[in-house]
């Protein structure tokens, strides 16, 4: 069975301050379908002051069929020492599951790769949780290189207190 293409009623808009409830929902949602509800801490005050308070942190990008607000992404800018450019660092990229299917998802990246050329970066990367194979096939689909010889490094709660204690 096909799914219906909605792609002409599909719009991108940069997010604004009063999108912040909307963009916490869509991050829960995300959260969800990727098994990490528990770990969602932030709140609207967060999201208002480091998305669009005096230093943004971050970008949002909204995606609509029509009027009704369907996915998201999140994306902001790392540095590339080896190209000697900015780049853009996809943080998060998420589709309603029942608006899965329509190209939404490849809208949403195409945009950011778009964006990233015109702003002369040299790069858009991302991470995919190892279980995903809808995403992981999807991103290969568009020309994405899976870097299987890098390990993602994080360290955060306790752990970056006790670390930021050694200095």
């Amino acid at each position: 069975m096909s799914i219906p293409t909605n792609i002409d009623q599909f719009s991108l808009r940069l997010a604004e301050a009063k999108d912040v409830p909307l963009i916490l929902d869509f991050i829960r949602k995300l959260a969800n379908y990727e098994r990490l509800s528990h770990e969602v801490v932030a709140t609207e005050e967060d999201l208002k002051k480091y998305l669009f308070g005096q230093k943004r942190m971050a970008e949002v990008i909204l995606g609509y069929e029509g009027e009704v607000p369907v996915g998201f992404a999140l994306f902001f800018h790392n540095f590339s020492t080896f190209l000697g450019k900015p780049g853009i660092y996809l943080e998060d990229l998420f589709v309603l599951e029942e608006h899965r299917g329509k190209g939404y998802g490849k809208r949403l990246l195409t945009y950011l790769a778009k964006l990233a050329m015109e702003r002369d970066w040299g790069r858009l990367e991302w991470a995919v949780l190892d279980w995903n194979e809808p995403a992981i096939e999807f991103y290969k689909s568009l020309g994405a290189t899976l870097l299987d010889e890098w390990i993602v490094n994080r360290v955060t709660g306790e752990s970056l207190v006790k670390l930021a204690e050694k200095y």
